[in-house]
């Protein structure tokens, strides 16, 4: 039987392999996986807060304002003032296609990943890690 602190392993070697993998795939495009990461975000959650991005993209509330400070100079996104002293954000056209370039990699990745699952244990393994997840 394996114990937790070998699965806890596995799943963060799965994640430091994806990583550095779509790290490589996303230098042509002028993006590290943070900016991606906040791309993809910003595509699900228009007007996101940068609280918001900062949590779903494993950040700080400072060093997220930085990266996007850094992101709105390069045209990938827009930072609008929201209610209080909140500030918004959202895609530009040339973050929406760079996003879109980047998930193709990012879906290529984690393809070749998983390809020695079934569809079944694909399922059954994200069905797991979502239990876990919810502890």
């Amino acid at each position: 039987m394996r114990e937790p602190s070998e699965v806890g392993l596995a799943v963060k070697r799965l994640q430091h392999r994806h990583h550095r993998a779509l790290s490589k795939a996303l230098a042509p495009l002028g993006l590290s996986v943070a900016q991606w990461d906040t791309l993809r975000h910003l595509d699900r959650k228009p007007d996101a807060s940068l609280h918001e991005l900062a949590v779903l993209t494993f950040q700080t509330d400072q060093s997220f304002g930085s990266l996007a400070v850094r992101m709105a100079e390069r045209g990938l996104i827009e930072r609008m003032p929201g209610p209080g002293r909140a500030v918004r954000h959202r895609l530009t056209d040339e973050g929406a296609r760079l996003r879109v370039e980047g998930q193709a990699a990012a879906d290529a990745i984690t393809a070749d990943s998983f390809r020695a699952l079934t569809p079944e244990q694909l399922d059954q393994l994200g069905a797991l890690l979502d239990t876990a997840l919810d502890t």
